[in-house]
């Protein structure tokens, strides 16, 4: 921890007053207690828009599945949101959608399947005590049988017109507007811890910097710790 908060220190020597406020601000508001699934979304714009969402309400960590649609952002729709949220993508062996939901059940996480085919809870009314992963499907066809499978719960979006189902962005943006404000309102601790945010500026500072990388290897070297 003493050794990280040295070496941020050495990139807030070289990064501006207005980058350094601006990441101490945002670090502060980022949470892990959610993070968000995307599996196989063929809508480019529509899975740009998700990470743009992610990024704007605090969500530190995207899971994308690519099981037969590849992910690809739209620079003019995720307007640099990629440089600050964390993506994880699954795309090898028989069950990338297997292999991403065992990995995030192992860290502790709920799987919160989104679907509006259920009679279960509202995004108003599901538990949020634990860290949970919010599961957005296709815009078509929706969550798959597998999803269905190793889900812990499901929950909707209350609606009140003809229409089935919002588009996927809309629905995600919805979704965490709403478990943010829960959240905000709650007593739980679910932001990130002082050691997570401060890992978090270096990776952005290292990001924002042409020798980002060189310099954070000089830094480590500088106080004998290995990245």
């Amino acid at each position: 921890m003493e050794n990280n908060k040295k070496i941020l220190q050495e990139f807030y020597n070289i990064i501006s007053d207005s980058k350094k406020e601006m990441f101490d601000q945002i670090a502060a508001e980022r949470t892990k207690h959610i993070t968000v699934v995307m599996e196989n979304i063929y809508q480019e714009h529509n899975a740009s828009a998700v990470l743009r969402s992610c990024d704007c309400f605090g969500i530190q960590e995207l899971h994308v599945i690519e099981k037969d649609n590849q992910y690809k952002v739209q620079r003019d729709i995720a307007l640099g949101a990629g440089r600050w949220v964390d993506m994880f993508n699954y795309d090898r062996g028989d069950s990338p959608t297997k292999d991403c939901i065992t990995k995030l059940k192992q860290k502790g996480y709920k799987i919160i399947a989104t679907t509006p085919h259920t009679n279960d809870v509202t995004i108003n009314e599901f538990d949020i005590s634990q860290p949970f992963a919010l599961v957005f499907g296709t815009e078509r066809r929706g969550i798959s049988d597998e999803i269905k499978e190793m889900a812990d719960e499901f929950v909707k979006i209350p609606m009140y017109g003809f229409t089935e189902s919002f588009n996927i962005s809309v629905s995600a943006a919805i979704t965490l507007n709403v478990v943010r404000e829960r959240l905000e309102k709650s007593k739980l601790k679910w932001k990130l811890s002082e050691f997570e945010q401060t890992d978090l500026k270096i990776k952005w500072s290292r990001k924002i910097l042409k020798a980002g990388v060189e310099l954070e290897k000089l830094f480590r070297e500088k106080y004998k710790q290995n990245i």
